[in-house]
């Protein structure tokens, strides 16, 4: 019986090795694409041996779209206009795709494979992104889980962004190619060095590599991404909300218009659960000082963890019904979590401030 036993699994064993074998000899021959062309824009298109995701093709030439997963299709944020070549839309796609979007090719890189030749359009300013190799300046804890954290761009570089936009932080040790996006804390002006706030994410991959950071150590980032454009004009209030994390945005922007335009008014909303989580309020008190248009409301939605604490109460929304009035002109910039956002949207609206005029990014 035991020989019987014995032989079978020999044979099982056989088969699916022949199995394994013709699987790999398959793979090989039929699913070689070759070598395949990929045009981007109006740019002369480059070769690419087929086969592998057009994300990765778009990275080996240095052409940076936005992505934060790794290449799982689950952030939504690497979407080109494949306009021949592409495929079908695949199934993982059609989640992150409207109808518009649709209609005029939109993919996302991550889930098209280069099969054969491609002609793709991207956003001209994923043209201009650049990548960069700095240095750990400083990195310190903030609260109990956010680091601040300063990099140091290589002696002669510079770069060029606007307040409210943010970079995408390599993640290494990865078996594919992995970003987290972060918003950029510092303000324009400071053109050789970025300024980070880093939320520690239980098992978040970004966050742990990042708070793990010492002083010296190299950091490897691409940017700088994200639409939102300050309107400069004085007459324009700016409208800053945020929570958590969401601060990073509010202190570019704040920090730029005491630089830049001080006559503007800008009202910081934050909201933090404790009085630990109040990041930044001594600084902005202090800045507000120079900076009288500077108008401050932060909100704690635990007061009860904080003995002292004479502010405000409650979620930020809240205050932001409470301060904000019906009439002005006003653009709006919000950060952190989605509930938040949602809430804010609701109240904003209900303020006369339209959606068009209102940008948020969700954390």
């Amino acid at each position: 019986m035991m020989m019987e036993y014995a032989s079978a699994i020999a044979v099982l064993c056989g088969v699916g090795g022949i199995l394994t074998v013709a699987l790999l000899i398959a793979n090989r021959f039929l699913c070689n694409y070759g070598p395949c062309e990929v045009r981007v824009n109006d740019k002369d298109p480059f070769t690419v041996e087929g086969g592998g995701k057009l994300l990765d093709a778009l990275y080996d030439q240095k052409i940076f779209i936005p992505s934060a997963c790794g290449g799982q299709g689950t952030c939504g944020f690497c979407k080109v206009c494949v306009t021949a070549g592409g495929g079908p839309t695949l199934p993982t796609e059609l989640a992150f795709l409207n109808d518009q979007e649709r209609a005029v090719q939109t993919r996302l890189a991550c889930q098209v494979k280069v099969k054969e030749d491609m002609v793709i359009h991207v956003k001209e300013e994923f043209l201009d992104v650049k990548e960069f190799l700095t240095t750990v300046r400083s990195s310190r804890l903030i609260t109990g889980d956010t680091r601040e954290i300063v990099l140091s761009l290589a002696a002669g570089e510079m770069i060029d962004f606007r307040p409210g936009q943010y970079v995408q932080v390599f993640v290494p040790g990865q078996k594919e190619t992995t970003f987290r996006a972060y918003s950029l804390a510092s303000p324009p002006s400071r053109k050789d060095e970025i300024e980070l706030l880093i939320r520690l994410i239980p098992g978040g991959l970004g966050s742990t590599y990042l708070h793990t950071v010492a002083e010296g150590d190299e950091v490897h980032f691409t940017g700088p991404y994200g639409e939102f454009e300050l309107d400069e004009d004085e007459g324009t209030e700016l409208i800053c909300v945020g929570g958590g994390c969401g601060m990073a945005p509010m202190r570019s922007l704040v920090r730029h218009l005491a630089e830049a335009n001080p006559n503007k008014v800008c009202r910081l909303f934050f909201g933090a659960r404790t009085a630990e989580d109040a990041m930044y309020l001594d600084d902005f008190q202090a800045l507000a000082k120079e900076y009288p248009n500077l108008k401050l409301v932060y909100a704690l939605s635990e007061p009860e963890h904080s003995q002292g604490w004479d502010g405000e109460t409650g979620f930020i929304h809240e205050s932001v019904n409470r301060h904000l009035g019906l009439e002005g002109k006003r653009q709006a910039f919000l950060c952190g979590p989605p509930l938040m956002i949602e809430a804010t949207q609701r109240v904003l609206q209900d303020k006369g401030i339209p959606k068009e005029d209102a940008f948020y990014d969700e954390f």
